[in-house]
């Protein structure tokens, strides 16, 4: 029989378990939906994440919180909608193409389980900021060992332009070899420290860089996939060769968490920052478009969630959520009550296989951007009901599509449907005019 889990919900019927859970966020960046091969039939092999996915509850309408990277990994860690922690765009190196400022006042997921006596660890990428108040150690995280910034220019490397932002909490660093492997490696490394310590549980954020580009597959991997597979053409087949490779390495990652004997009782979710990029040959079917999109290919991601003993084997929901419902989720199995002014809604009724109804809901969606194509301006989209009001530039006209009948968005009902138009763009305005209060520079503020 199933153990309940957690602390007591009146709608759930959770209890609170004991000891208190170990965390594992493992994040990637760019990971297209149609590149997990439990969701489907697909040319990409990911054995370890469908071995996750069968272990607990596979998610197959769940959306990134953004189509890009920093505000996807805002939104996760704040339980909040990114432009109202001051990151409606992407953070970059430079100030000057930089598109937010993430709100030193607002605590994150590493600050909560800090203080609810969690040793908080990130490895892999930051992409949150430079500024010394926003460095991972100074918003939350115990250990940060990693890198820095955003891209990767090289996944050897390790630079961008030409700077080097790997870190081992304030050291910089020079280490050898694929990041991809680095990071699996230092998450091993961190599992035999925590099993020495295991009356303190532990949280990783293990936020790889890979599949994003650029594509650079070990030369190795990319040769079993040719292989393999003589008709994948040059970038697809690399792709899948980087794909395949992060595969192994998460599945190294929970080898290792299992060998340290944490396995039992460590709540493991597997997601993406948002979907893969088509000019990159990636996947995201059956979804339309891609990264940068608010058509669901730039916004539905991979999920999966497993807590042996706890959370039921092979089971899937339907539920459509954001990413960053990770956040009051890990907070109530924790037995930490979530704040009020959260944005994000707890997972726990159906992780528990209780009814979660998601009608009313609504999930809003921004992006800042400053090329030509934006213009410095934002571009937004709502969700509700299985309506979904969108842009995909701020200067298009906003488009409107019933996803319960046309999920591949492919005719638009703006001009025909002008009632759930009208209300839907009143959802959007009361949404922009809320993130409008945050400053997103920091001079700003």
């Amino acid at each position: 029989m199933m153990k309940t889990f957690s602390i007591l919900l009146a709608t759930a019927g959770l209890a609170l378990a004991a000891p208190k859970p170990n965390f594992l966020i493992i994040y990637t960046d760019d990971h297209g939906y149609g590149d997990v091969s439990t969701y489907g039939e697909s040319d990409c092999r990911t054995p370890n994440i469908d071995k996750l996915a069968a272990e607990g509850m596979l998610f197959t309408d769940m959306r990134a919180n953004c189509t890009v990277c920093s505000p996807s990994r805002a939104a996760l860690l704040t339980g909040k909608y990114a432009d109202r922690v001051g990151v409606p765009g992407v953070i970059r190196t430079s100030k000057d193409s930089s598109w937010g400022y993430f709100d030193t006042s607002v605590p994150t997921l590493a600050d909560e389980l800090g203080e609810a006596g969690y040793h908080t660890a990130l490895i892999g990428k930051w992409h949150l900021g430079l500024e010394p108040e926003n460095h991972p150690n100074k918003r939350g995280f115990d250990l940060f060992h990693g890198f820095l910034g955003d891209m990767m220019d090289s996944y050897t490397g390790h630079r961008r332009g030409g700077i080097n932002f790997m870190r081992r909490n304030g050291e910089t660093i020079e280490p050898k070899g694929h990041a991809t492997d680095l990071f699996a490696e230092w998450s091993a490394d961190y599992f035999k420290e925590r099993a020495a310590e295991k009356d303190k549980p532990f949280f990783l954020y293990l936020s790889f860089n890979a599949p994003h580009y650029p594509i650079q597959p070990p030369a190795e991997w990319l040769e079993k996939v040719k292989e393999r597979a003589p008709d994948l053409k040059g970038p697809r087949a690399k792709n899948v060769a980087f794909v395949e490779h992060l595969d192994d390495r998460i599945g190294h990652v929970l080898a290792a968490l299992k060998e340290s004997g944490l396995e039992e009782n460590t709540v493991v979710v597997f997601t993406s920052d948002n979907g893969g990029s088509l000019k990159h040959a990636q996947n995201n079917d059956p979804w339309r478009d891609g990264k940068q999109s608010h058509y669901d290919g730039g916004l539905k991601v991979p999920f999966a969630a497993r807590w042996p003993g706890h959370i039921k084997a092979g089971t899937r929901s339907g539920y459509a959520g954001l990413t960053f419902d990770i956040f009051p989720t890990f907070l109530e199995m924790a037995g930490i009550t979530p704040a009020d002014d959260l944005d994000a809604r707890s997972l726990l009724p159906t992780l528990a296989g209780k009814p979660q109804d998601a009608k009313g809901r609504e999930l809003y969606f921004v992006r800042r951007e400053g090329n030509d194509r934006y213009k410095g301006e934002a571009y937004e989209a709502v969700v509700k009901d299985g309506w979904k009001l969108l842009q995909n530039d701020p200067f298009s006209p906003l488009e409107l599509y019933d996803l319960s009948k046309d999920p591949g968005e492919t005719k638009d009902l703006a001009k025909t449907e002008k009632g759930k138009f009208a209300e839907l763009e009143a959802i959007m305005k009361k949404h922009i005019a809320k993130g409008a209060e945050t400053p997103w520079r920091k001079d700003a503020k």
